[in-house]
């Protein structure tokens, strides 16, 4: 029988969107994306995810920044900690290096998130974390800094930004492929090619990823699930369960729960 154990919590860390440690024996990630930076360590087992259509994995000293859709490579699952940092860390210029090379074999850095996470659960011990933390960024943000082609503008990549931007304005009330078409000035079937070029990703798992990081937060301020589900734009509470389950790996209800003070 499946079993899981999930631990999440916001840490009065800047720069610490949240933490959340969790113990999967069958979850399955669906493709998706979050909108803070998703940092990953693995502790027990491996993780099997694909990114860009490529299949990869999460060895012992492998730190892991954005992957995508999960699952376990061992029989007896995988136990994982991972730690969503927001912007201030890590700016969008990073975006398209961390897509291309996600996995960093690197033991001093695994073992400065390792001991961050424990660092997180201390209270009082804010200033160390942020210093922690200030550490990690620093070495992320030398293995991800773009080179100069990167950071040129081509014309796809305007296009999908645009989509994303139009995406994140209108992320609870939606928005209509056509009418985003009309609005960027691209074919919708070319603004999806863009977009998924550009970010690794479609537009509609976009959307609901983001919809998803959205009730995260709102689940962990004490709203009840049923609220959460209109405020973070899904159709009703069921459907709000059905897509929070796939990524999260549990339901909304179980998650608030365990976003206890620490």
């Amino acid at each position: 029988m499946p079993q899981q154990e999930i631990s999440a919590w916001r840490p009065p860390v800047a720069g610490v969107e949240e933490v959340l440690h969790a113990h999967f024996t069958e979850h399955a990630y669906p493709m998706h994306v979050h909108d803070a930076w998703t940092l990953l360590i693995v502790d027990d087992g491996a993780v099997r995810y694909d990114l860009d259509r490529y299949e990869r994995g999460t060895p012992n000293d492998t730190v892991s920044l954005l992957p995508h859709n999960g699952s376990s490579a061992t029989p007896h699952g995988f136990r994982k900690r991972v730690l969503y940092l927001d912007m201030t860390q890590l700016d969008e210029r990073f975006i398209g290096p961390a897509v291309d090379g996600p996995d960093l074999t690197d033991p001093v850095l695994r073992r400065r998130v390792g001991q961050l996470h424990k660092v997180l659960t201390i209270r009082g011990a804010e200033f160390e974390a942020e210093s922690r933390l200030a550490l990690i960024s620093e070495r992320l943000r030398e293995y991800l800094r773009p080179s100069p082609a990167f950071g040129r503008a081509v014309p796809d990549r305007d296009v999908a930004q645009s989509l994303r931007d139009l995406l994140d304005e209108r992320l609870t009330e939606g928005i209509a492929l056509h009418e985003a078409a009309r609005l960027v000035q691209a074919h919708p079937a070319h603004l999806v090619r863009a977009f998924s070029g550009a970010f690794g990703i479609a537009p509609h798992q976009y959307v609901l990823s983001r919809r998803v990081d959205l009730a995260r937060r709102l689940l962990l301020d004490g709203q009840p699930p049923g609220e959460v589900a209109t405020a973070a734009g899904f159709y009703d509470q069921s459907h709000l369960t059905r897509h929070f389950k796939r990524v999260v790996g549990t339901t909304p209800g179980r998650y608030a729960r365990t976003g206890t003070v620490r």
